[in-house]
Order: structure tokens, then C-alpha cells, then sequence
């Protein structure tokens, strides 16, 4: 029985240990089933040359992002969405990685050290809380924040990352486009490497956001990349008043 359809090939140079022989794909799966799609292990995997990186791209990595959200997977997939094909690595990122911000990027004078999260819940009704009016038909799952307290004058700060299915048709890019908005000038996503657009500067983000996250007004800002995917912070409002706000 076949376990892997597509047959990847080394591309590195005669000189290359490879040459001696690779398992097979199907050993591979295999191996990484039985050791439930482990990430840290994928991500050592892909670094041992070309062939294995792109085992790990297309195979590995998708059936770890299946096994850790596989309704998500299934709803990104249906009706014909194939935004996440070749796109796996990054996802598989984005589900397990908050990225905080560094001095200087895109939260300017921010710096809080991104690190791996051991879970992360993605909701697809919580994204429905940061689309503009215009766009609620758009399909947005948002991660919960991911709380970084006592963060200096910058208060309690809360990170959360995201993705649209089917981005490229969504109409939030198409109202981006209309609206002629600018891409960062220097930063890029950090899961895929496509450029930004600012969802703040472009006085697209509801106030019903920041009440999702149990933020303060105005204090929600996010980025969102050519490939869907979401990246944002708040500044959190202490644990008595958000409650207040929730209830509102």
C-alpha cells in the first residue's frame, strides 16, 4: 500500500552523502506517525538537505497541521480552497509559534521575545470579531492571545495570530486594493515571508475586537499577509475590568 502518492527527489550535487540512498517516503510517514507529527523533530528532519526538506513541506508538515487542528484543516480545504497547499511549514508555524515583536519592527518600540506555545485554541466565531463590517462573510480563524504581563509601560500585553481561508478572493484583500493600501516597507510575515498590510492603518479593524480579546479600545493592531495569514497585539485590560467588558 502507497502511504505517500507524490515522489520527491534529491536535488543536491553528486557530492552529497544523499546519493547514497534516502528511506523512502513511505518509511518516513511511517516514523513520524508513530511519533504523533512531532514539530521539533520535523523541523531537524528538514535540515539535513533539500530532499528531506521537501519531504517535511509537503508530507510531514501537513499531516502535523491535520493532527492538531483537523476541523480547521478540513474547513480551510472545503469548497475548493487550496490556500495552505504548499504552504504547510508555515502553518504548521503559525499553529505552535507566537512571535512576539522586536525593537524596531512591526509594533515599533515592542521587544518580547517570540517563543513555541505548547497549544493554542483558533476560532473561526472569534474571527468573525475583527472583520470589517463589509467583509463578514470572509472566513477568519483567530488564536487566543497569548499573554505577556507586566510588560513595562507597555502594560499587559496579549499576541495573537490567525488566517483567512481563501484569501485571495476574500474582501478584505479586495477592499485593501481598492483602497491602495501600502505594504510595510521593510518588515515580512515571519511564518511565510510575504509581504504586510496594516490592518490599524487602514482604519480596518472593528471595535468589537478589542472586546473579543478583552483589550483596551484602540489598542488592537494587526498585520495581515499576501497569503492570509494574521498577525496582532493588544494591550490587555486588567482581569476584573475585561470580565466588565465581556458582560457589556
Amino acid at each position: 500500500m502507497v502511504l505517500v502518492v507524490k515522489q520527491h527527489r534529491c536535488t543536491h550535487s553528486a557530492s552529497c552523502v544523499c546519493i547514497k540512498g534516502h528511506l523512502s517516503e513511505d518509511a518516513l510517514f511511517l516514523v513520524f506517525r508513530h511519533m504523533n507529527w512531532n514539530p521539533r523533530l520535523i523541523a531537524i528532519l528538514s535540515c539535513v538537505c533539500k530532499w528531506f526538506d521537501e519531504v517535511a513541506k509537503q508530507v510531514l508538515w501537513k499531516e502535523f497541521c491535520h493532527a492538531r487542528a483537523p476541523k480547521m484543516m478540513l474547513d480551510l480545504h472545503s469548497g475548493g480552497s487550496g490556500i495552505v497547499d504548499g504552504n504547510w511549514k508555515a502553518l504548521g508555524k503559525l499553529l505552535i509559534y507566537c512571535n512576539g515583536c522586536t525593537k524596531g519592527g512591526l509594533f515599533n518600540n515592542i521587544h518580547v521575545p517570540g517563543h513555541f506555545v505548547f497549544r493554542t485554541r483558533f476560532s473561526r466565531t472569534a474571527g468573525k470579531s475583527f472583520l470589517p463590517l463589509p467583509c463578514k462573510s470572509d472566513v477568519l480563524y483567530v488564536s487566543d492571545p497569548c499573554e505577556h504581563l507586566d510588560q513595562g509601560e507597555e502594560g499587559d500585553l496579549g499576541f495573537f495570530r490567525g488566517i483567512f481561508k481563501s484569501f485571495a478572493t476574500s474582501r478584505v484583500k479586495k477592499m485593501l486594493i481598492e483602497k491602495r493600501a501600502r505594504f510595510h516597507p521593510k518588515e515580512l510575515c515571519p511564518y511565510c515571508k510575504a509581504k504586510l498590510w496594516n490592518m490599524f492603518q487602514e482604519n480596518m479593524i472593528p471595535r468589537s475586537a478589542s472586546a473579543r480579546l478583552g483589550a483596551y479600545d484602540d489598542s488592537v493592531e494587526y498585520f495581515v499577509c499576501l497569503n492570509g495569514h494574521v498577525i496582532g497585539i493588544s494591550t490587555l485590560l486588567p482581569l476584573s475590568d475585561s470580565e466588565e467588558a465581556a458582560d457589556e
